[in-house]
C-alpha cells in the first residue's frame, strides 16, 4: 500500500536569498487509489503545494516543494537538518466518495505509510556539488627529473613593522647628524688642542701671536657687517615692521662659533703657558 517517492532527497541549489523549488513525484503502484500528506519539520521555511489528494492507481501525483527566500546567505559548509514526511494511506470501496480530511480522521494510525525525505544544500547549479579543490602549479623538471628551480628569485618580504623600524633609525641617524654638524669647530678646535699640547713655548707664542691676529680681523669684520647692516636698515625705514624686526636681529645676534672656538683656544693656551 505504500507510494513510491522521487527522489529519495531533496536537493536545493543557491543561492538560498531567492525562492528555490523542486519537484516531489508521488506514484501509486496499487491497484486501488491512495491519499497522501505532506509534512515537514520547518513549515515556515518550506511552502508544499498540494500538501494532500489522492493518487489514482498506476498514476503519480508531482507536489512543488519551494524554499522560501532567506535573509542571509548559509555559510557554503552549512548541513541541512530539515526533513519531510509523505503519509500514505489506502482508500477502500466504502470510501471512495468521502472527502480526504473525513479519511484521515477515521483512519488508524497503524495502517498510515509513512516515508521520510531529508533536504540537502547543493552548490548552484552548473558547478560541481563538491569541495572545490585547489592545485598548485607544477614545477617544470630537470634534465635529471629533478626539480627546476626558477629562474628568478622571489621578491623579498618587509613587514610593516620592519618599514617602520627602517624609517625610524633613518630619522634617528638624520636628527643626530644635524646635532652633530654645530659641534664640528669646536671638535676641530680640540683636536688642535691635543695636537699642540706637544709642540714648544717659542712655537706656542708664534700661534698665540697669531690667533690674536685673527681675532682682531674677525672683530673688525664683525664691525663691518653691524656698520653695512645698519645703514641698510635705516635705508629701509619704510618696509615692513616685521623685515625691520628681522634685520635688528641679524644684526645683534651673538658671538659667532668659531669665535667661541678660538676664544676657547686661546684662553687654554694662556692657561697652559704661565700657570
Amino acid at each position: 500500500m505504500s507510494v513510491e517517492i522521487d527522489p529519495q532527497e531533496l536537493g536545493f541549489h543557491r543561492p538560498f536569498t531567492t525562492e528555490v523549488s523542486e519537484v516531489l513525484r508521488i506514484r501509486n503502484p496499487n491497484t486501488h487509489p491512495i491519499a497522501f500528506k505532506v509534512k515537514t519539520t520547518a513549515p515556515k521555511q518550506y511552502c508544499v503545494r498540494p500538501n494532500s489528494g489522492r493518487v489514482e492507481p498506476g498514476k503519480e501525483v508531482e507536489v512543488a516543494v519551494i524554499l522560501q527566500a532567506m535573509k542571509q546567505e548559509p555559510p557554503p559548509d552549512t548541513k541541512c537538518r530539515d526533513k519531510f514526511l509523505v503519509q500514505s494511506v489506502a482508500i477502500t470501496g466504502d470510501k471512495e466518495f468521502a472527502n480526504l480530511a473525513s479519511i484521515w480522521d477515521a483512519i488508524e494510525k497503524s495502517s498510515i505509510q509513512e516515508k521520510k525525505i531529508r533536504v540537502v544544500f547543493l552548490s548552484p547549479a552548473g558547478t560541481s556539488s563538491g569541495a572545490a579543490h585547489l592545485e598548485t602549479p607544477s614545477k617544470p623538471l630537470a634534465a635529471n627529473d629533478t626539480q627546476a628551480t626558477p629562474d628568478a628569485a622571489p621578491p623579498a618580504y618587509s613587514s610593516p613593522v620592519d618599514y617602520a623600524g627602517s624609517q625610524a633609525e633613518s630619522k634617528s641617524s638624520t636628527e643626530q647628524n644635524q646635532r652633530e654638524e654645530p659641534l664640528s669647530v669646536a671638535g676641530v678646535a680640540a683636536v688642535a688642542t691635543s695636537q699642540n699640547s706637544d709642540m714648544s713655548p717659542d712655537e706656542l707664542k708664534q700661534q698665540l701671536i697669531q690667533a690674536e691676529r685673527v681675532i682682531a680681523q674677525l672683530k673688525q669684520d664683525q664691525e663691518g657687517l653691524r656698520q653695512r647692516k645698519t645703514a641698510s636698515a635705516s635705508d629701509k625705514s619704510s618696509s615692513k615692521p616685521a623685515e625691520l624686526a628681522q634685520t635688528v636681529r641679524s644684526g645683534t645676534e651673538g658671538v659667532p662659533v668659531k669665535l667661541a672656538a678660538i676664544l676657547c683656544f686661546l684662553s687654554f693656551m694662556l692657561a697652559y703657558l704661565f700657570f
